[in-house]
């Protein structure tokens, strides 16, 4: 299902609490929707890491780095990256626990300039083909990403923006055009309410304590006498059943 949030309002709270003094804390995030200022490229491809996991991409430096080795491969300069998800997220198994092995992650890189010949070459039917052999697909130029980042040629997906349809308009009348605004999220927290105030911890001198409410004193005999006397009765009993039966019940009496 689809959500359309053009100008629409969301609100979040979230409830947090302290777990030394259980003090609980409620937030209320108002969530705007509204255009992004530059908007989406429309050119986007997104790369699989096998040899990395998702927090070692999230720092800038080593964004820098893979936009570097995006730009050998795409020949272009305004590269950015839109989105880091881990494999893990999009179906990947857990890597065994030896040293080397990597969860795998999954960067998406945007532009406003088309595809390059490799990496168009590198999505085509005969690429697909090879792949589903298990083979490396087709690539005409030097892989730029190595020896940093290794990348998964095969789960490479390319987006490209769709083509604009021709519809027929008559002489002398124009037809609207759709344009489709990318969105972004704004969150700005609610102002927070002043909490209670803490007192000393020590009760005003106003007199001696007195509880809310007297237990009535219980007659506690009844139960005791029980307790005591039904374990003495039933010792009793397998002790004289015992003493019958080594003593009037031997062989020959």
């Amino acid at each position: 299902r689809g959500w359309h949030l053009w100008g629409c309002l969301l609100g979040l709270q979230v409830l947090a609490y302290n777990r030394h003094t259980y003090e609980t804390v409620a937030q209320l995030l108002i969530i705007t929707v509204v255009p992004a200022p530059g908007g989406e490229p429309p050119y986007q491809g997104e790369f699989l890491v096998g040899n990395r996991n998702v927090e070692e991409l999230l720092p800038v430096a080593a964004q820098d780095m893979f936009l570097q080795a995006t730009a050998g491969v795409w020949d272009q300069n305004d590269l950015h990256v839109i989105n880091v998800t881990s494999a893990l997220d999009r179906g990947g198994r857990v890597p065994l626990p030896i040293e080397g092995r990597k969860e795998g992650v999954y960067v998406k890189v945007g532009s406003w300039g088309g595809f390059s010949p490799c990496l168009a070459s590198a999505t085509s039917p005969e690429s697909r083909f090879r792949c589903s052999l298990g083979q490396q697909p087709l690539a005409s130029c030097y892989d730029t990403f190595s020896p940093y980042f290794s990348i998964r040629w095969c789960n490479l997906t390319l987006v490209r923006p769709p083509p604009r349809p021709h519809s027929p308009t008559r002489r002398g009348v124009s037809t609207p055009q759709l344009t489709i605004i990318p969105l972004q999220l704004q969150v700005w927290p609610s102002p927070t309410s002043p909490g209670p105030v803490w007192g000393s911890g020590v009760l005003e001198e106003e007199g001696d304590f007195q509880p809310p409410t007297e237990v009535p004193p219980q007659d506690l005999l009844p139960g005791y006498l029980v307790t005591l006397l039904v374990p003495l009765l039933v010792a009793t009993l397998l002790c004289l059943l015992l003493g019958h039966l080594m003593c009037c019940r031997r062989e020959g009496v």
